[in-house]
């Protein structure tokens, strides 16, 4: 309940601030008219034949949030209600859509100021149809500096999506204006084969006269996109979605899966201190803590399985994954969680460790401990109601096709450190290398700790009081 209440104070505050953007706007329409009007897009696919109102305005995305996590449409100036509709047309204002997107943190960042608007924009086509479509995203994270593009920090998989949209001329506004929304924002290094975003993209769906036509005729977004986007970032398919849709909002829960080789670690043991992380529990002790950002670090894990991995690596060693489902989790919690267990594998802990650190009351501080790495982690999928995944026969069979490809050539790459292993001989076990191990192991439980929340958040305040 206090994880429900606090993101409907935030969402709330964040439809106050959309209100007043609507005030501001309203005021700005006829100025933004007259440029769109007068706007002529000279690159423009000669494929889009815009509608006479479209030529004539900007796009509008009229939404509300409701209970929290329902969104409805607002009523135009006039005060007749906008039919339901996701390719709908507003010529009397425009309502900015300011999410962030999505994250780690408990409540989205409201951002107030918003750059100069001009009649054009680079990679934008603003009067042509367009509809809310959600894309499903796969991508391999080695070389990227994580999922979203805000700390400036380059590649980002978002930015190379971005990049593509742009060149593909499927953007119909600035990202602020296209409603834009992530399901999750994974860390550097991270991969994902079920990653999800939403946002407004250009659409063949009407004709000149408004009239609807086949969905067989709407454009083949995961065909374009991937002609653009770099070998590592696919869309593997994409789904109109209703005009209240968030990416991030809308998600009923994620999947993660960590892959690991087997070793020495028991693995009966983590199955059992995995098993400890079910149900709702507050991990802050299992996180990188945001004091400024999240106040709430209760999270729901539904299902924590690990298991052989089904895999045809012909190595000594075995390959296997933890499988964790929940409904939404904390900046780098699973790796914290990973690593926690990997040291009971070891021995070097005992199950009830878990315990410990799950009781707040106990343990108010989080000891001190390395996150396991981030290669092995994917975000294998985001599950949301009433949305399917299309992708086209051909845009299928070009996927098929690239992910071969990329398999075959990293498995001669696995085969060649294969055949350099077979070159040497192996070492003699030393008896004396778990014994050492163990020996020098600190216990969690006896370990430095890190400021609790409450010695972190009056710490900010402390600084926040210092700058008035």
């Amino acid at each position: 309940m206090a994880a429900a209440d606090g993101e409907t104070v935030a969402l709330r505050t964040e439809v106050a601030a959309l209100r007043l953007r609507v005030l501001e706007l309203e005021r700005e329409n006829q100025r933004l008219a007259q440029i769109a009007s007068s706007c002529s897009c000279s690159a423009k696919e000669d494929t889009v034949t815009p509608s006479p109102v479209a030529s004539a305005s900007l796009y509008g995305c009229d939404q509300e949030l409701h209970k929290g996590k329902q969104h409805e449409s607002r009523t135009s100036e006039h005060g007749a209600n906008l039919p339901f509709d996701h390719m709908a047309i507003s010529t009397e204002k425009e309502v900015l859509c300011n999410s962030d997107g999505g994250g780690h943190s408990d409540a989205p960042k409201i951002k107030r100021s918003h750059a100069k608007r001009t009649g054009h924009q680079v990679g934008t086509v603003s009067h042509c149809q367009k509809r809310l479509v959600a894309l499903k995203i796969m991508y391999f994270g080695q070389r990227f500096y994580g999922f979203a593009s805000e700390a400036q920090t380059e590649p980002t998989i978002e930015s190379e999506v971005f990049k593509a949209l742009e060149r593909a001329r499927l953007l119909v506004s600035s990202r602020k204006e296209s409603c834009y929304s992530r399901c999750g924002r994974t860390d550097k290094g991270v991969s994902a084969t079920g990653q999800v975003i939403s946002l407004y993209l250009r659409s063949n769906m009407r004709d000149a006269g408004g009239n609807v036509l086949d969905e067989r005729s709407e454009i083949d977004y995961v065909r374009v996109l991937n002609k653009i986007l770099p070998r590592d970032i696919r869309v593997i398919g994409w789904c109109p979605v209703a005009a209240d849709f968030l990416a991030r909002f809308s998600c009923l829960g994620r999947e993660y899966k960590y892959l690991f080789w087997k070793g020495g670690l028991d693995t009966s043991k983590m199955q059992k201190a995995a098993s400890k992380f079910i149900g709702e529990h507050d991990f802050r002790n299992f996180c990188k803590m945001d004091a400024v950002n999240v106040s709430n670090y209760k999270r729901r894990i539904t299902d924590f399985d690990i298991s052989a991995y089904d895999q045809r690596l012909n190595f000594d060693d075995e390959l296997w994954a933890m499988t964790i489902k929940g409904s939404a989790f904390l900046w780098h919690q699973v790796r914290c969680m990973v690593a926690v267990l990997f040291l009971i594998g070891q021995g070097l802990e005992s199950t009830f460790v878990v315990d410990s650190l799950l009781d707040i009351t106990k343990t108010p501080r989080k000891p001190q401990y390395t996150m396991a790495p981030e290669l092995p982690l994917i975000l294998r999928s985001c599950l949301f109601d009433k949305v399917s995944f299309m992708c086209s026969s051909d845009a299928r069979q070009a996927l098929i096709e690239h992910f071969k490809d990329e398999y075959h050539q990293y498995m001669l790459q696995a085969a060649i450190y294969y055949e350099a292993l077979s070159c040497l001989s192996s070492p003699e076990p030393n008896p004396y290398e778990s014994h050492q191990k163990k020996r020098n192991h600190i216990p969690l439980m006896s370990r430095q700790t890190e400021p609790s929340y409450e010695e972190r958040t009056s710490k900010v305040k402390a600084k926040s009081t210092v700058l008035k």
